[in-house]
């Protein structure tokens, strides 16, 4: 096992005009299960390529435990890589997949045998030695794909998005053994996902990467709780967090749209430089589990309450995810791929709230919501800035 220091890594293509890993700086730490995550084109494959030695380094250093290894063959990097497409030989057995690095090594076969059988057990794949590939399900070619990591006895796992070709079952089975498997054996490991539900669920820490430069790295708690941008608010959490533009007075209300909302004291202690802000243009955001039917709340607080038309909703059993149209300007949010805008069919700003089962909603209702103000958020309008001290 090894820590991983990643000191001001920089990929350029087209002679330099082309920056698709800028300045990236994380640090790994010896055992740690840290996840790169983030839309389509944002760098984070390139950087794990780096890492692994299959993309050369324009910038910056990699280093892998107390070794430098910029320079170093990918195969002298004790790592193990994990492809999104296993890149398994079909007419090979399972038990010579598995093997196979080991018997280029010229390890006796004793060991080999040994080793390939204790993966097998971990995985569960003792019975499916001599079957190929081809016979084999989705999720078990994915295990034999970690079985060829796991019998190296690397330092650093690298996987690069391993669950993208299962189904939406299989991926939630195989995300859960493989942040176990992780875990039981202690290895340092980056997992490169574009999903933002993989990367929560399965990470000691998320590292948040735009136009391949980092937006965040912390627990998932602290990157769900505490978005250091407007970028990472919408980006983590299903459904996405509501972000509008908004000011505050000095009631203190928060002005959204044609709405005053009270803001309880309690906000203003744990963000002090939203005081700052009185009078100035922000951006307030809420996501749709902090947004409930007025209807069904244990105690009504109308300073907290709008109204808004239901344009679609989900039936999810366990509760209702509700599309309404409010009277707010819903805030953009650019990504690498598209410019994301909140809008519902009349051009008034789009919320998404998620109602409990018992309350019962129809298309072109009106109804009441009632927003938690503790769970607020408040971002610079200017920078996007999340804004805390």
């Amino acid at each position: 096992m090894a820590r991983v220091s990643l000191q001001n890594l920089t990929k350029t293509y087209a002679g330099g005009y082309l920056r698709a890993v800028d300045g990236l700086n994380v640090d790994i730490a010896d055992g740690e299960f840290l996840v790169l995550v983030g839309p389509s084109g944002c760098g984070k494959s390139t950087a794990l390529r780096m890492i692994a030695g299959l993309e050369d380094i324009t910038d910056g250093a990699v280093w892998i435990g107390d070794q430098f290894v910029n320079d170093v063959h990918p195969k002298d990097r004790d790592i193990a890589m994990v492809f999104q497409n296993y890149a398994l030989y079909p007419h090979m057995s399972v038990f010579d997949n598995i093997a196979f690095a080991l018997q280029i090594s010229q390890m006796p076969r004793s060991e080999i045998d040994a080793r390939v059988r204790e993966a097998a057990r971990i995985l569960e794949l003792t019975d499916y030695l001599k079957r190929r590939p081809g016979h084999l399900s989705g999720g078990q070619r994915q295990r034999v794909a970690m079985g060829r990591a796991i019998v190296r006895n690397p330092s650093v796992f690298l996987m690069d998005e391993p669950l993208s070709n299962l189904d939406a079952k299989l991926r939630v089975q195989m995300r859960a053994e493989i942040h176990s498997l992780q875990h039981r054996l202690g290895v340092t490991t980056i997992y490169v996902t574009h999903d933002q539900t993989e990367a929560m669920t399965m990470g000691d820490r998320v590292a948040l990467l735009k136009d391949g430069v980092l937006q965040q790295v912390d627990r998932p708690t602290d990157i769900y709780n505490r978005p250091a941008n407007t970028f990472v608010a919408a980006f983590i959490g299903s459904p996405t967090m509501n972000l509008y533009h908004a000011a505050i007075d000095g009631g203190p209300t928060l002005k959204l749209g044609s709405s005053d909302i009270r803001i309880p004291q309690s906000v203003f202690d744990a963000r002090p430089g939203l005081s700052r802000y009185k009078g100035k243009p922000l951006i307030a955001g809420i996501r749709p589990e902090d947004i409930g039917d007025a209807a069904t709340a244990p105690q009504r607080d109308p300073s907290r309450e709008l109204t808004a038309k239901v344009e679609l909703f989900e039936d999810l059993g366990s509760d209702t995810l509700v599309h309404l149209g409010v009277d707010a300007q819903a805030a953009e949010v650019r990504s690498s791929d598209s410019l994301d805008e909140i809008k519902s069919n009349d051009a008034k700003g789009r919320c998404i709230a998620r109602f409990t089962a018992k309350s019962e909603v129809a298309i072109d209702q009106t109804v009441t919501v009632q927003l938690d103000t503790e769970r607020l958020h408040f971002f610079d309008a200017e920078t996007g800035e999340a804004i805390w001290t």
